[in-house]
């Protein structure tokens, strides 16, 4: 497959991965605000638990970094969506996360790449961040207990952690207890009566992160 060229529009690409075709959403910033050279790629929650680039929690984070200017790249893993393939419990997704962010530098070398990712989309993007090394690593809800954190290299770059406090499914304790314990150096917001999806918090969510990332906005083009 050939590599396509980054759109100066909005659209939906089919890229090649290493398990075949990974389907990629490509989203300019939004027209009231002057673009910045920043793309960011946003990872999806669990396949298997029906987590797809089309999830709310993934929607809104793309949506609150278009509206400060970035360009944002949502992407399915293999085996979801259009995207050939079987999942593959994180390290074909790691794979896969590659692939996409090979792409964006290649096609937008003068850009700062930011990788965010939502529950197990948090966990791929926290475990190539440090091969990776994009200049802002954003994790929400990052499903520390549920997946082997232990070994993984800890992020060095700025890094925002958002976690709700009444998550059903990630035991906010166990964020909590496995950054004090590994003495990361993360910017958290705790996000109070907030569930695992941000059930009437996503306008909050979209607060956080724009507020948690600003610092780190690079200039505007011209």
């Amino acid at each position: 497959m050939v590599l396509p060229a980054f759109p100066n529009e909005s659209a939906t690409l089919s890229l090649p991965g290493p398990a075949g075709a990974l389907e990629a959403a490509v989203e300019t910033p939004e027209p009231d605000v002057a673009p910045l050279p920043v793309v960011a790629v946003v990872c999806h929650p669990l396949p298997t638990e029906g987590g797809s680039m089309h999830n709310k929690v993934v929607t809104m984070a793309a949506r609150s970094l278009r509206e400060l200017g970035a360009t944002t790249v949502r992407f399915n893993f293999r085996g979801t969506g259009h995207s050939e393939g079987e999942f593959d419990e994180g390290q074909g997704e790691t794979d896969d996360l590659r692939a996409i962010v090979a792409w964006v530098r290649a096609q937008r070398p003068d850009h700062a790449l930011w990788l965010a990712g939502f529950s197990f989309g948090a966990y791929v993007s926290i475990r190539a961040a440090e091969e990776l090394k994009p200049a802002v690593l954003i994790s929400i809800a990052p499903p520390a207990g549920r997946w082997d954190f232990e070994r993984v290299a800890l992020p060095t770059m700025p890094w925002l952690v958002i976690q709700g406090e009444n998550d059903e499914i990630v035991d906010p304790q166990a964020v909590y207890d496995w950054l004090k314990k590994s003495k990361a150096k993360a910017d958290v917001v705790r996000m109070p009566d907030t569930s695992h999806f941000f059930h009437r918090k996503l306008i909050d969510l979209r607060g956080a992160i724009k507020n948690g990332v600003r610092a780190y906005l690079p200039a505007a083009h011209g």
